[in-house]
């Protein structure tokens, strides 16, 4: 699709909108007296408001994932580009986003909380994407389609041709949600972002980066798209304690923990697979693994009874008698490997 037939996308009222401005977004000169946002002027180190463009952070960002700053939108987590994607693109009560299914619950959420139906299609018995059934499912108010790869929770990657074939037959956003890709084997489509220009890409820092409590979420897309998220979302989203926290702890090289939690997905399969109660343990590409057993919710009744917290799937169609268990560490996962192997 070409950039005029994205914009057409977007509903009239956001591209018309005036976003809330600051005056230091407006002026360009160096900054020295603050007299314009009514602040507290006694330093305490957060009395300032936080930069709205997340200028440094970005650029950091920036510098390991190869993509421009103008490119990228960070969020208070991944679920409010989820969102900003609803409010962008979707008229409540008229149009309707696509989405895989079993897959992650904010989809379905984001679009109840702006009234937009949601048309989940069933991935198929191994997981597999429905490619034809996808676009089958799509009418001409269909604006979104949501594929989360590798897929919360079965963990599966989707081969990226299948992926693309979907940009580039869908007349709409497909919006795809790499939460786990720095566990996967196979490349991020960060590699053919340029290319695409309906296609947005949601990654985290919660998972692979380890900083889930400070709720950062990343979305990159056409330098268009990207400034309407900025003009639409709201002025100080990311607070400046979380900023500078980040900006601490993304100069950690976090490599050998995601080696390691490869290398335990690995052990813990393997060691799952070998005990008589498990059924099958799907593969994953991600930093968790689908598991199912005989009796899912009295195995979880059991690892809860011992301390160990899993998601019990198993009430969720195509998930049928599964958990999802999280890698951690080694001994954690020794501890939760001992409770299945002794449970009845």
């Amino acid at each position: 699709m070409e950039l005029n037939d994205v914009l057409r996308l977007v509903r009239k009222n956001i591209i018309n909108l005036a976003p809330y401005s600051t005056a230091r977004d407006e002026y360009k000169g160096k900054l020295g007296v603050f007299l314009d946002a009514n602040e507290n002027p006694y330093e305490n180190r957060y009395n300032r408001y936080p930069d709205p463009r997340q200028l440094e952070l970005k650029g950091i960002i920036s510098g390991f994932k190869g993509v421009a700053v103008e490119n990228m939108f960070i969020g208070n987590g991944s679920d409010e580009a989820i969102d900003l994607c609803y409010r962008i693109f979707c008229t409540p009560g008229k149009d309707n986003a696509v989405a895989i299914a079993p897959s992650y619950g904010m989809y379905r959420v984001a679009a109840d909380i702006n009234d937009v139906e949601v048309r989940e299609v069933q991935l198929g018995a191994d997981f597999s994407l429905p490619v034809k059934e996808l676009l089958a499912a799509c009418d001409e108010n269909t604006k979104l389609m949501f594929i989360c790869s590798p897929n919360n929770p079965s963990g599966n990657s989707f081969p990226m041709e299948q992926m693309l074939e979907l940009v580039s037959s869908f007349k709409g956003m497909v919006v795809v949600d790499e939460a786990y890709i720095d566990f996967a084997s196979q490349p991020s489509l960060l590699t053919v972002l340029d290319s695409h220009k309906n296609l947005i890409i949601l990654q985290t820092l919660s998972k692979a980066y380890g900083l889930a409590g400070l709720r950062l979420g990343l979305a990159f897309a056409d330098a268009e798209i990207m400034s309407i998220f900025a003009k639409v979302k709201y002025p100080y989203n990311i607070n400046l304690a979380g900023m500078e926290r980040a900006k601490e702890l993304l100069a950690r090289d976090v490599k050998s923990e995601i080696e390691q939690l490869k290398s335990e997905r690995e052990r813990v399969a393997e060691a799952l697979a070998a005990m008589p109660c498990v059924e099958k343990v799907f593969p994953s590409d991600a930093n968790f693994l689908l598991v199912r057993v005989g009796d899912a919710r009295a195995l979880y009744d059991a690892l809860i009874n011992e301390q160990v917290i899993v998601r019990d799937r198993s009430r969720i169609k195509g998930c049928e008698g599964t958990l999802r268990i999280t890698l951690g560490k080694p001994e954690e996962n020794d501890r939760m490997l001992a409770i299945v192997k002794n449970w009845k």
